[in-house]
């Protein structure tokens, strides 16, 4: 049987849904993300834009045809947009593009029309179909089909969101910048310095921010999202880097907020 219900305690904490708010909480459609890596469209109004106030209202916002996700209309207000989608309401002339923040959590980052015209896609497999087509498969579920010979997997491809081709490939290498989608350092941005291989484990991946600070994650929660310094979608407030809880308080204590 599926499921078919999602308790609100279970739901993945970066959606920063209240404890004590409700039993129950959305659960996402079968779609292009995995439902512990997606934000559905109704935490999007109801939550962070605040369109809406009840999952009613996101729905009939939904089925008004007015959100669209990567050029496509989505009428599911469960459907599951994740990481590096373009959400537009052209009603309200509203482009966003889904990041993470610093501490792994969902940002609605708001881009302009130009950049709202293509994504960024990470390869994660690649292989001749039965017909001796070549085939890539990329992280939110696009098949692309005679693919550049060039394109490796963890490359990552830009694709023209109104026609789905690709248009240009960001190489996995040395000196790459990337940003990680998983794990403790989920949100920071910076420039790939070393891959270590494990056989028959997980290979590491060393990574540098701008400020110096090294860190290391998993091979598989790396993005790459530029060459050098340059990246191809525009970063959201504090551009990657992590701050400490005392650099953070600090902050506040400048800003008059403690």
């Amino acid at each position: 049987m599926t499921k078919k219900h999602l308790k609100r305690l279970n739901a993945p904490h970066h959606w920063c849904l209240g404890k004590m708010s409700g039993i129950y909480a959305p659960r996402p459609s079968a779609g292009p993300h995995k439902i512990r890596e997606c934000l559905p469209l109704v935490v999007v109004l109801r939550d962070r834009l605040k369109y809406a106030l009840t999952n009613k209202e996101c729905q009939q916002i939904c089925m008004e045809r007015c959100i669209k996700v990567d050029g496509k209309v989505r009428t599911d207000h469960n459907f599951p947009s994740g990481f590096m989608d373009v959400l537009e309401i052209d009603k309200c002339s509203d482009r966003f593009r889904l990041l993470y923040d610093t501490k792994g959590r969902f940002v609605l980052h708001r881009i302009s029309r130009e950049e709202a015209q293509y994504k960024l896609c990470r390869v994660t497999k690649k292989f001749l179909t039965g017909k001796k087509v070549p085939v890539i498969v990329t992280h939110d579920g696009r098949t692309i089909r005679y693919p550049d010979p060039k394109v490796k997997v963890t490359d990552s491809v830009k694709v023209d969101i109104s026609t789905g081709k690709m248009s240009d490939i960001i190489k996995f290498e040395l000196g790459s910048l990337v940003m990680l989608t998983g794990g403790r350092n989920a949100g920071r941005v910076g420039t790939l310095m070393h891959v270590e291989k494990h056989e028959g484990s997980f290979a590491i991946v060393t990574v540098k921010d701008s400020k110096g600070n090294t860190f290391a994650t998993r091979l598989h929660n790396v993005f790459v999202i530029g060459s050098a310094s340059q990246p191809l979608v525009t970063l959201p407030k504090g551009r990657g880097i992590k701050k400490t809880i005392l650099q953070e308080r600090a902050e506040a204590e400048a800003r008059g907020d403690l």
